[in-house]
C-alpha cells in the first residue's frame, strides 16, 4: 500500500490550504484514512479521521470548524481542507490508513493505523 500526501505549502496565519493523499495498492473503500502532524519537538498528533464510506468524521478539538475530512473513493483520495490556519498548525501533516476494513466510524489511535504517507509540510506564518 502506498500512500502520496500532497499540498502542503507556506501559507499566512488565517490562510487555507487543501491537502490531498493519494492511495494505491489495496480496496481504498474498504478502509478509513486519517491525518496526523508532528510538529517540531512533539510527537506526532491526530488530526481529524474518516470512515471508509465518508458519512463519519472525527477531529482533534484543536482544529474542529476549521479543518474538514473528506474522501472520493472513485479517485482513491483522501483531502484535508485546512481554513483559518495559525500559526500552530505549523507541522508536518501525514495521511494513514486505518488497518479496519469497513470500521462504522474513524478513530484517533495511532496504532489503528497500519500505511502512513511521507508527509508533507506546512507551515503557517504569523
Amino acid at each position: 500500500v502506498q500512500l502520496q500526501a500532497s499540498g502542503g505549502g507556506l501559507v499566512q496565519a488565517g490562510g487555507s490550504l487543501r491537502l490531498s493523499c493519494a492511495a494505491s495498492g489495496r480496496t481504498f473503500g474498504n478502509y478509513g484514512m486519517g491525518w496526523f502532524r508532528q510538529a517540531p519537538g512533539k510527537e506526532r498528533e491526530f488530526v481529524a479521521g474518516i470512515n471508509w464510506s465518508g458519512d463519519s468524521t472525527y477531529y482533534a478539538d484543536s482544529v474542529k470548524g476549521r479543518f474538514t475530512i473528506s474522501r472520493n473513493n472513485a479517485q482513491n483520495t483522501v483531502y484535508l481542507q485546512m481554513n483559518s490556519l495559525k500559526p500552530e498548525d505549523t507541522a508536518v501533516y501525514y495521511c494513514a490508513g486505518d488497518r479496519r476494513i469497513f470500521a462504522l466510524v474513524p478513530t484517533p489511535r495511532f496504532d489503528a493505523y497500519d500505511y502512513w504517507g511521507q508527509g508533507t509540510q506546512v507551515t503557517v506564518s504569523s
